[in-house]
């Protein structure tokens, strides 16, 4: 009995000490409707105001990031390719066949960043964020993933 409450110690300390190492967070959540029920979808105020419903749990966060390519958009912010592992990979590519015609929102740090329309299958593993990154969000991501082109972090 104590062996096994040694081990659910250790497992939630080492889940508190892997989400407390990450220094930015990154999630994707889908499209619903209402009618899953407050259990399964949140309702949502959208950035061009419309108010939708998405899902509670998100498909992809911050551990499914590889790397990233920021660059300064033209509305003097700083956009992102975010590229996924492989398993963020997989992902992608059956969210992009199965929900076909849903919107993806996209949250850095918790703050909605853009929304993006699942019009064709995404194979490549690559999201990409036009603009609305700040400075200090590009040096948060740098803490956590490599640039890529770089080589190792």
């Amino acid at each position: 009995m104590r062996k096994g409450l040694v081990t659910i110690c250790f497992f939630l300390l080492a889940a508190g000490s892997a989400s407390a190492s990450s220094h930015c967070t990154f999630r994707v959540h889908v499209s619903t409707n209402a009618n899953d029920g407050e259990v399964f979808a949140q309702e949502f105020r959208s950035l061009s105001g419309k108010k939708v419903f998405i899902e509670r749990s998100a498909w992809l966060s911050e551990h499914d990031v590889a790397s990233f390519y920021p660059y300064r958009a033209a509305d003097g912010s700083y956009g992102a390719l975010i590229q996924l592992d492989d398993h963020g990979r997989a992902i992608l590519d059956s969210l992009s066949m199965e929900r076909r015609g849903s919107t993806l929102f996209i949250f850095v740090d918790g703050r909605p960043l853009t929304e993006l329309l699942v019009d064709r299958r995404v194979a490549d593993g690559k999201i990409y964020l036009p603009s609305g990154l700040t400075q200090a969000d590009i040096k948060l991501m740098t803490k956590d993933w490599k640039i890529t082109g770089h080589g190792k972090k």
